[in-house]
């Protein structure tokens, strides 16, 4: 009946189908996890070499926002890639406003509001992403998962994208309350990798870590990585 031609327009049984279309093309992503820690919160996210001549040294799937809060994204790249300069830009313009560092939350808040006004006029569609937000402020390590909707969700640790939901199965599974940055680096290496098709490496999978003793968010290195890898016998 034409309901999904307009991004303002609802069906009969309140659906918005131009945003439902976004959130599964987010759902066809490369895997993606996020894992809470009581000391920080880590993310991990695979890269695919999609052809041989593609620099997969040079495919960033996780990204630095803040000097303590990192992201990544599932869906199109392009949109992503937008929102994550959005959110760089909302990091300093806080920063120079009130001379401090900006809090996860209010980020991630900010963020869906800009998602939220592309469901609700015409002549524009919704961004094709969803968006792993974490970082460390005052109140603690954050894991917050922002919607092409413009909701937005705290979580203790969620997987998104085409092997999410076995992901999930396994951070259900595994996770607890009291596990520390090193397990959850290496729950979230686990349950990426049980979704991919060959075993992971380096080059394949990218890891952020942001840590309350430092206050910091940084991407392991290749060598850290291997460690890791090394320690679960993948």
């Amino acid at each position: 009946m034409g309901y999904d031609r307009s991004t303002a327009m609802f069906s009969p049984d309140g659906r918005l189908f131009q945003v439902e279309y976004a959130m599964e093309a987010a759902k066809r992503g490369w895997t993606m996890v996020g894992v809470r820690a009581r000391d920080g919160v880590v993310i991990v996210a695979e890269k695919k070499k999609t052809s041989p001549l593609i620099d997969i040294e040079q495919l960033e799937k996780v990204y630095m926002v803040d000097e303590h809060i990192g992201a990544g994204f599932v869906g199109f790249g392009s949109d992503g890639r937008v929102l994550i300069d959005y959110a760089r830009q909302l990091a300093i313009q806080y920063k120079f406003i009130y001379g401090e560092k900006i809090p996860v939350e209010y980020l991630t808040r900010q963020i869906c509001d800009l998602m939220q006004l592309y469901t609700q006029h015409g002549g524009v569609r919704p961004f094709g992403v969803t968006l792993l937000i974490v970082g460390v402020d005052d109140s603690g390590p954050k894991l917050f998962v922002a919607e092409p909707s413009g909701q937005y969700m705290s979580y203790k640790a969620h997987g998104l994208g085409q092997g999410g939901g076995q992901a999930i199965e396994i951070l259900q599974r595994e996770y607890r309350d009291d596990i520390d940055v090193e397990g959850a680096i290496l729950l979230g290496i686990r349950a990426v990798a049980s979704v991919m098709e060959g075993k992971p490496t380096p080059e394949t999978l990218e890891v952020g870590v942001a840590d309350t003793r430092t206050g910091r968010f940084r991407k392991l290195t290749k060598e850290e990585l291997l460690k890791y890898i090394e320690k679960l016998g993948a």
